[in-house]
């Protein structure tokens, strides 16, 4: 996995439009439906090979967190918060017009609500997870 000093973040390109397996992973994540984003965003992240491959690996591990955290596994969704970070923070906040600094806010939220684990369900079902933001042009 590449990191910050690899690249600059303002020449990473971005496929346009981007791939209907992102799309797809994303409106998958949006709906809730974490192992159906998962699958998508894998298939985009195996099949790119350029660095913007961890983009689509970063969202899917955020993804895979959530689904993790609504199984009440605590110790599982955090490794998947850090690895997500890690593939994330090369890119810029607003990637691919994909909002991963609000992404990123997210998964803070997340991990705050995560201190109390004896509220974390009804937080969850209050709509704890959020969408991600993203435009397509």
């Amino acid at each position: 996995m590449p990191n910050s000093t690899d690249l600059d973040r303002n020449s990473i390109p971005c496929p346009q439009p981007l791939p209907d397996t992102v799309l797809r992973g994303l409106e998958y994540f949006n709906s809730g439906k974490f192992f159906e984003a998962h699958e998508y965003l894998e298939i985009a992240w195996r099949a790119e090979k350029g660095p913007i491959r961890d983009l689509y690996r970063g969202i899917l591990q955020v993804g895979v967190g959530y689904y993790h955290l609504q199984r009440g596994n605590l110790t599982g969704a955090r490794k998947l918060f850090s690895r997500a970070r890690r593939c994330l923070q090369i890119y810029s906040a607003s990637q691919c017009g994909i909002d991963l600094a609000g992404l990123l806010a997210d998964v803070d939220a997340v991990e705050a609500a995560m201190q109390t684990p004896e509220r974390l369900r009804d937080r969850i079902q209050a709509g704890l997870f959020k969408p991600v933001r993203y435009s397509i042009d």
